[in-house]
């Protein structure tokens, strides 16, 4: 099956990952559907809008079904307005470790505080270079999905 996506998140133990950074960009965020079996994002990043379709997760939560497509700002805007209730605010960092690339979110607003990583793998197999930085991994913790950020909120917890 094509358009998969493969991935592992993890927390984060500190900020020493800023100082390894080569990219940072602000991420604005809703869901037109936030039901598990297709989740549906809106995302603005920069002058750049982005509308993707997520399947439901395989058990382990590391694979699922993405589908994903550049749309305008000015569509990117216009459909957040629709969005369900709540949107996620975020600062993204891009540090590459070894043959991977780890993007962590620093959230905002009612998620401040909390700060994760994601990777992408090639397979669930694929191996890679854990940084000193990285913490517990809750890869298929649904809580930590951002669909679930906006209705239960980190600072909730």
């Amino acid at each position: 099956m094509k358009n998969l996506e493969i991935e592992r998140k993890f927390l984060i133990l500190n900020n020493d990952f800023k100082k390894e950074s080569y990219k940072k960009e602000r991420i604005i965020q809703g869901f037109l559907s936030s039901v598990p079996e297709r989740t549906v994002r809106v995302r603005l990043t920069g002058d750049a809008g982005f509308i993707t379709v997520k399947g439901i997760g395989n058990e382990a939560g590391t694979t699922r079904f993405e589908w994903e497509r550049e749309i305008s700002k000015q569509e990117a805007e216009s459909l957040l307005e629709i969005c369900e209730a709540g949107i996620i605010d975020k600062e993204r960092y891009y540090v590459k470790a070894g043959e991977h690339i780890f993007e962590i979110d620093e959230f905002e607003l009612d998620n401040k505080g909390l700060v994760m990583a994601e990777v992408e793998l090639k397979n669930e197999e694929d191996s890679f270079e854990k940084p000193k930085w990285l913490g517990e991994e809750v890869t298929g913790q649904k809580k930590y999905y951002n669909s679930s950020l906006v209705k239960n909120p980190f600072q909730n917890w």
